[in-house]
């Protein structure tokens, strides 16, 4: 089994047109394969003044107990999974599906990954421990048949170790992508986050712990501003029944 040893690993969830690390940029930072699109891709540039070497790993990405979980998987390929880019230059990376996964099916939901792209130092051979300096999370969203397919959230607020959370159940057959959101309990507002906060996958729950200025105030209604698929939405949480 293959162990990574980060050096200075920096995980990127990557949203708008384009990501940057020290002199990589990736584009797009998230794709979305239409019903019968078999493969994408993504372009790799290297504004440095040196060769880039890294390696491309793909994962199925699903949400287990609040939190992500990713599994290796062989449904989604990426091409060529180790990178060499000269400086000045460019690379894409070819995301090819293999076979009709559940999400093909009348109704489905979307099938979620995430391409894990590493940037390693030079003359790292990739045998036993693979020292990483920057990695980049890239989510990949196989979309249902169905156009009409939207979220669906429910929040509540719980208590788990003492501590309490806030909890977004996405009812729908279509990922949410949480962004900018504050949360208001009695005259009490708090920004939680100012760009992304995270995703509630279809079907499945989001947990993120609350902030002491908040959790001191609970159990309480809570107001949420947040927005959804960059669309605007206010919503209450409930405090979950024990």
């Amino acid at each position: 089994m293959r162990s990574i040893r980060g050096v200075a690993l920096a995980l990127a969830l990557l949203l708008g047109t384009a990501a940057h690390g020290a002199n990589l940029q990736i584009s797009p930072v998230s794709i979305s394969f239409q019903p019968g699109q078999n493969s994408a891709g993504i372009q790799l540039q290297n504004n440095g003044d040196t060769p880039l070497y890294g390696q491309v790993r793909v994962y199925a990405w699903d949400q287990r107990d609040g939190v992500d979980a990713l599994t290796p998987t062989t449904e989604l390929v990426a091409s060529p999974p180790i990178i060499e880019i000269a400086a000045k230059s460019s690379q894409t990376i070819r995301l090819v599906r293999r076979g009709a996964g559940p999400a093909t099916a009348p109704g489905g939901a979307e099938q979620t990954y995430r391409i894990l792209i590493d940037e390693l130092p030079r003359g790292d051979n990739l045998q036993g421990n693979v020292a990483i300096r920057l990695q980049y999370s890239v989510p990949a969203f196989v979309l249902p048949n169905n156009t009409q397919a939207a979220p669906a959230l429910e929040w509540s607020t719980f208590q788990r170790a003492g501590a309490w959370h806030l909890r977004a159940r996405n009812g729908g057959a279509l990922h949410a992508q949480i962004g900018a959101t504050s949360v208001k309990v009695g005259n009490r507002e708090v920004v939680l986050s100012k760009g992304l906060l995270g995703y509630a996958l279809a079907g499945r729950t989001r947990d993120w712990p609350l902030p002491a200025e908040v959790a001191s105030a609970l159990p309480a209604p809570l107001a949420i501003d947040t927005n959804v698929n960059a669309k605007s939405q206010s919503a209450k949480a409930a405090v979950a029944p024990d």
